[in-house]
């Protein structure tokens, strides 16, 4: 009877081991295939990146000036006072200047442009944007422009923000020459410049790559 008894319990620890072991095979494999197309989709982003990056630039596109704005599009509501996005601007300018172009400073920019030239730039003024252009001596300008939108998840009952960054390069005459952007969401809250911020972190090399390639594709195009 006990010999029996023991057998019967030896047949279900196995069968139960073989079942345990089945399941947890099925689990790292699940895992390790969403490695591994996470790992597939880095190594794409950045083989990306690199061959946009590798774009030829002749000297004569490198050495012209390129003035870079950022804003905010708040619900409706345009920011553009440069001393609010210098971290935002940081990220941007000094990823291009490493690619060898030539960008101006915030300082640069704030001691020669009228902050009204700024705004009515924002507001889609040509005429604003020749004026601002010419004050620098600029050739191009790179606008960053965070366009922010709180409300409210009635699922969840928390705020959310969404936050799309979007850069469009323009020559002084306001012909496009290069568009990018990233956009993220999150039940962070208020803080849109944060977000922006880290979003711009986050996808920096991307969007700068970008413009890079077009840049040296298209400016001086006819």
């Amino acid at each position: 009877m006990l010999r029996e008894a023991l057998i019967v319990l030896f047949a279900i620890l196995t069968a139960s081991a073989a079942a345990c072991a089945h399941a947890q095979g099925f689990k790292f494999s699940n895992e390790d295939e969403a490695d591994k197309a996470s790992k597939a989709k880095e190594a794409e982003r950045r083989a990306t990146v690199q061959s946009q990056l590798a774009t030829p630039c002749r000297d004569k596109i490198k050495n012209q000036k390129i003035m870079v704005l950022i804003g905010e599009d708040r619900n409706g509501a345009i920011a553009a006072s440069q001393a609010s996005y210098g971290s935002h601007f940081d990220a941007i300018n000094q990823r291009l200047r490493a690619l060898g172009l030539r960008t101006y400073t915030q300082e640069e920019i704030r001691k020669q442009v009228a902050q009204a030239e700024i705004d009515a730039y924002f507001r889609n003024d040509p005429d604003a944007a020749i004026s601002a252009s010419k004050r620098l001596a600029a050739q191009y300008i790179l606008r960053g422009l965070i366009a922010s939108r709180t409300s409210r998840n009635a699922i969840v009952n928390v705020n959310q923000v969404s936050v799309n960054m979007s850069f469009t390069l323009t020559g002084a005459n306001g012909r496009t020459i290069a568009e990018a952007g990233a956009k993220n969401e999150s039940y962070a809250g208020s803080d849109t410049l944060g977000m922006a911020l880290t979003l711009i972190n986050e996808r920096a090399d991307e969007v700068v790559a970008q413009l890079y390639s077009d840049y040296c594709q298209k400016a001086g195009a006819k």
